[in-house]
């Protein structure tokens, strides 16, 4: 949390009754951010869901923040300017970070283009509980998965500041984790990252 962006004043923090150590203990999980960033159409939606239903199967309190939903409610109000872009990110930035505190695990699946961005959500978490998780393919793959068809109409110019096209994405530079999903389908890449997690400890034997 920036304490100098803060425009409310004669506010308080009040602490929880329950710590985050207290939920963990009952959860069958550690409390932390999973953040997908890659591509449009590199597989982040498909395979957040698929690493959630695995994730439930053993037990564990997890959640998906998904990019276009988020965008139909709490970020209606946001474009994809570079600026709405960073709003955008620093808004699910704070909400994921409460559900880390309440003991799930969540999952981002967001573009989360620039890397200034990531770096700043990496920022409010404690150093374990944020895990950037690459989801790699290369630009002419996704255009060829293209299933929502952006990709066409951004070349066709229909939609403008489209990532990847007319927008550009900043690779990560040391993610926890990378995905290709150009040699993984989604199975094997949800058990790739539930591998990661189980060799960490975030998951209860």
């Amino acid at each position: 949390m920036n304490k100098d962006k803060i425009k409310s004043t004669n506010i308080t923090w009040h602490e929880s009754g329950v710590s985050k150590s207290d939920r963990e203990q009952r959860n069958k999980n550690k409390g932390a951010v999973i953040w997908f960033t890659g591509l449009p159409s590199s597989g982040k939606s498909t395979i957040a869901v698929e690493l959630q239903a695995m994730l439930f199967e053993r037990d564990c309190q997890v959640y998906v923040l998904d990019g276009d939903n988020i965008r139909h409610g709490l970020n209606s109000n946001l474009g994809f300017s570079p600026q709405d872009r960073e709003e955008n990110i620093r808004r699910i930035g704070e909400v994921a970070k409460l559900f880390s505190d309440a003991g799930f695990l969540v999952i981002t699946a967001f573009i989360s283009p620039y890397r200034k961005d990531r770096d700043q959500v990496r920022k409010i978490l404690s150093k374990s509980d944020f895990i950037e998780v690459f989801i790699k393919a290369g630009l002419s793959i996704c255009e060829q998965r293209d299933p929502k068809g952006f990709y066409q109409k951004a070349r066709s110019g229909v939609i403008k500041e489209f990532t990847g096209i007319s927008a550009p994405y900043e690779e990560p530079q040391s993610p926890e984790l990378v995905v290709d999903t150009e040699k993984f389908n989604k199975q094997e890449s949800a058990k790739a990252i539930l591998d990661y997690l189980d060799k960490n400890g975030y998951i209860q034997k």
